[in-house]
């Protein structure tokens, strides 16, 4: 008879220690270890002495990266993985190294020091203030990270709308940031007008990526709330993404009343969120970032598809379409009266 596997504290020691991954990753990105050994600085030695450190360091840190998975080490010389090159690389089309400076910002970090707390109450009291403050430099901080991340997200979205690539659209963008979902879909429409929506330090952002990928002359502004400012009326589409999540079911519902009068005859609500499965502990990703609001935020939540389903349906949403977009653990839902 086949004895069991013994039990470990393996997963205990790996979640416990898991902050020194983290630490090696922003260390690597910040000393541009990926992008020098791209460029063929393969040795301790050579990576020290453009990376500006010393090689003792350099090798500790180099070594740990390879038992981490992002480098291969072959006696003395390291090299890229295919991840790494792929997405830690500064000259590639994907990196994502950026992306730390908003993921691991003190804004974004402070909430799980004080996850305990957040846990008794049901929500984060530190970071509410920070999300909502129109002059808060965090979500600036997040517009020029977190582009590259949302760019195949954005690419999708734009995939899920049939119509004619000349076709005139207007289109709201609600909370833009960086911009790229509006702007994917200029690109992709040649006669859409893109109305961006955001807090004004944020749309300088949004403005500049609008100038990067040559439709400026169709990307107008709206300064402020998505809750407090006109928006105007007759859209064709409205782009919500990655904003619902902050909020409160009733918060949520109120806002979704007013994009529904924003909306021209057969105008749609595009909207991009993590959805889990109605168990909320699948798929991992999606069941997790229920984790990353409660760190984050007063109320917010990662909502079923059921859940925003009822949001919709009480905002006079009838028709409410879920589209997983693999790989990315994202979702898109489309929404029509």
């Amino acid at each position: 008879m086949q004895q069991p596997a013994p039990v470990t504290p393996e997963l205990f020691w790996d979640t416990i220690w898991a902050f020194q991954r983290t630490a090696a990753m922003k260390a690597a990105i910040e000393l541009e270890i990926f992008t020098t050994v791209s460029k063929g600085n393969t040795t301790a030695e050579t990576i020290a002495k453009t990376s500006g450190a010393v090689e003792r360091g350099v090798r500790i840190l180099c070594d740990s990266l390879t038992v981490m998975g992002f480098l291969n080490k072959n006696g003395a010389d390291y090299a890229l993985t295919d991840v790494s090159a792929a997405f830690l690389d500064k000259g590639a089309p994907a990196y994502l190294g950026g992306t730390i400076d908003f993921i691991l910002s003190p804004q974004q970090k402070r909430g799980y020091d004080g996850l305990t707390q957040a846990v008794r109450l049901g929500g984060s009291p530190t970071t509410g203030d920070d999300s909502l403050d129109p002059e808060s430099p965090m979500w600036v901080t997040f517009a020029r990270g977190m582009l590259p991340m949302m760019m195949p997200n954005a690419q999708l979205m734009a995939e899920h709308v049939d119509a004619d690539a000349d076709r005139k659209l207007k289109v709201l963008d609600i909370a833009a940031g960086h911009g790229i979902f509006g702007i994917s879909f200029a690109r992709k429409f040649h006669n859409a007008e893109i109305y961006a929506l955001d807090w004004a330090n944020v749309l300088a952002v949004a403005t500049e990526n609008a100038e990067k990928f040559g439709v400026s002359d169709r990307y107008h502004l709206i300064p402020g709330s998505a809750f407090d400012a006109d928006i105007g009326t007759g859209y064709d589409l409205v782009l919500l993404t990655n904003f619902l999540h902050h909020f409160d079911v009733a918060t949520c519902e109120n806002l979704l009343r007013k994009i529904n009068g924003s909306l021209a005859e057969g105008g749609k609500v595009l909207t991009l969120e993590f959805v889990p499965n109605d168990d909320r502990v699948s798929p991992p990703a999606e069941a997790m970032f229920s984790l990353v609001m409660l760190a984050g935020t007063p109320a917010g939540d990662a909502y079923t598809f059921a859940e925003l389903k009822q949001m919709f349906e009480n905002a006079g949403f009838a028709h409410n379409e879920h589209i997983p977009l693999p790989p990315t653990p994202q979702h898109l839902i489309i929404s029509s009266k």
